[in-house]
């Protein structure tokens, strides 16, 4: 129906990380706009005026804002095609929406500690990374993946956090497989993906990146 699509996005990003997975996952075309984030496109000013963030969906010229607001939008205009990304009983609906919002409220501000701070700080980064994982993989049990059998909402949700994974353990000293194996599992099965394969950056860029903003910022 000559529908315009485009997404606003930063490549390590792991919010914009679910927008790609979740249109390529519905097989759906869109333009991408790579942003810059020390000079923002009036664009992305323009259609995100309250936070100024990435990522941006703009819908027919529309935009939404907050990767998981837009998940559940993609879901919901291409509920014609397949996957569903949110189950369809209205309970878990609410569980997944829930976990991803525990993702976003616990698990950032955490991993944020972990590269971006120093001793004690980076130290409770840790505990507290730790601490949200071997949460999550309490909720992911025995399942294939956090909905079941398929790919959904929360791992869609989580699995771009993998690619900041080396960071975390590089700079934080640690080992997320030795704590959490199911987590690591779990990444592995998700990366079987084709839509996940191709939508995640090398970890080692991501790496790269951090290094040379933290030297940017004299945090090194």
């Amino acid at each position: 129906m000559g529908e315009e699509v485009k997404l606003l996005d930063f490549w390590g990003s792991m919010f914009g990380m679910r927008i790609r997975i979740a249109m390529a996952e519905k097989g759906v075309s869109y333009v991408y706009v790579e942003e810059d984030l020390r000079n923002k496109s009036d664009l992305l000013l323009q259609m995100n005026p309250i936070h100024k963030k990435i990522p941006v969906f703009i819908h027919n010229g529309k935009p939404i804002c907050e990767s998981s607001i837009i998940l559940q939008y993609i879901d919901e205009v291409w509920k014609d095609k397949a996957p569903n990304l949110l189950p369809l009983h209205p309970y878990d609906r609410a569980q997944a929406k829930f976990w991803v919002d525990f993702i976003d409220k616990k698990l950032y501000d955490g991993a944020k500690k972990i590269w971006a701070g120093k001793g004690e700080e980076r130290e409770e980064g840790k505990k507290e990374v730790i601490e949200v994982l071997k949460q999550l993989e309490q909720v992911l049990g025995d399942k294939t993946y956090f909905g079941g059998k398929s790919l959904g909402f929360v791992d869609i949700g989580l699995i771009g956090y993998y690619t900041w994974f080396y960071t975390y353990e590089t700079i934080g000293n640690f080992s997320i497989e030795s704590e959490c194996p199911k987590i690591m599992s779990w990444v592995k099965r998700c990366l079987q993906n084709e839509s996940v394969a191709k939508s995640l950056p090398d970890p080692n860029n991501v790496y790269q990146f951090v290094v040379e903003w933290k030297k940017s910022f004299g945090l090194d």
